[in-house]
């Protein structure tokens, strides 16, 4: 009885043992992504499919509107990856000293005018949003969004009274769902429940690149892992991540 003890007691300690050893590896830091608004969607398919493919991590994905995350990473926020809609804002980042290397065009997107299903007030192109009886927003003119579509607008000779300026295309579409505008301009991907997406001719449209890159360390905690962040960009470029990405919409370059 008492050998059959020890021998129970030692079995048990090189279990206890060996558990204590393996959670102690260190495996790949999460991957803190920071991401334009618009690209909520496919991103959280990418990080899903990141997360489950070899060699991948976990991911913490944020989305926001572009200024705000330059705004964040300039006050020293934890990311390790930054993807957003223009390559002005970018350079922004750049010039902050916090990305690894050149950025790399992963997508494009391009324009559309976002109405209520049913396109009760009849809009049928960008001229139609000069009208008075329209209540028309767009994003504010740093957000790349906001700054497109007044290109587009410059275009076409028209010009428009934007009755809220948002910071985010999210929040810029949310006005249309909620019924609080008859109108925005946002990306033709941003079509949701409830709405319809008029479309904006060639010739008066602007296409929107999509750059991303990988940060430097974080200023924060300094718990960076430059390789899980460049695996993690690959992905995005991969075939796989091309894939998910024209799922979603999104043109390629």
């Amino acid at each position: 009885m008492q050998q059959r003890r020890h021998r129970w007691l030692g079995t048990l300690l090189v279990v206890v043992a060996t558990a204590m050893v393996s959670c102690s590896k260190p495996g790949p830091a999460p991957v803190t992504v920071f991401a334009a608004a618009s690209l909520a969607a496919p991103f959280s398919a990418l990080a899903t499919a990141f997360e489950t493919s070899p060699g991948g991590c976990q991911v913490r994905l944020h989305t926001d509107g572009s200024q705000n995350l330059v705004l964040q990473l300039r006050e020293g926020a934890s990311a390790d990856v930054f993807a957003v809609a223009d390559e002005r804002t970018m350079q922004r980042v750049v010039d902050l000293g916090r990305v690894y290397g050149a950025p790399r065009v992963f997508a494009r997107n391009s324009l559309a005018i976002m109405v209520e299903v049913g396109n009760q007030h009849h809009i049928q192109g960008l001229a139609d949003l000069a009208r008075s009886d329209l209540k028309v927003a767009l994003c504010g003119p740093t957000v790349p969004v906001g700054n497109y579509a007044r290109k587009a607008l410059e275009t076409a000779g028209v010009t428009v009274h934007s009755v809220s300026d948002e910071t985010s295309v999210k929040a810029l579409v949310g006005k249309v769902q909620l019924g609080e505008v008859d109108a925005v301009i946002a990306y033709q991907t941003d079509v949701r429940t409830g709405l319809e997406a008029i479309a904006i001719p060639p010739e008066h449209n602007v296409i929107a690149s999509y750059p991303i890159a990988v940060l430097t360390a974080r200023t924060v905690d300094g718990n960076h892992d430059r390789a899980a962040a460049e695996a993690f960009v690959a992905f995005v470029l991969s075939p796989a991540g091309r894939a998910v990405l024209q799922e979603h919409g999104f043109a390629l370059p």
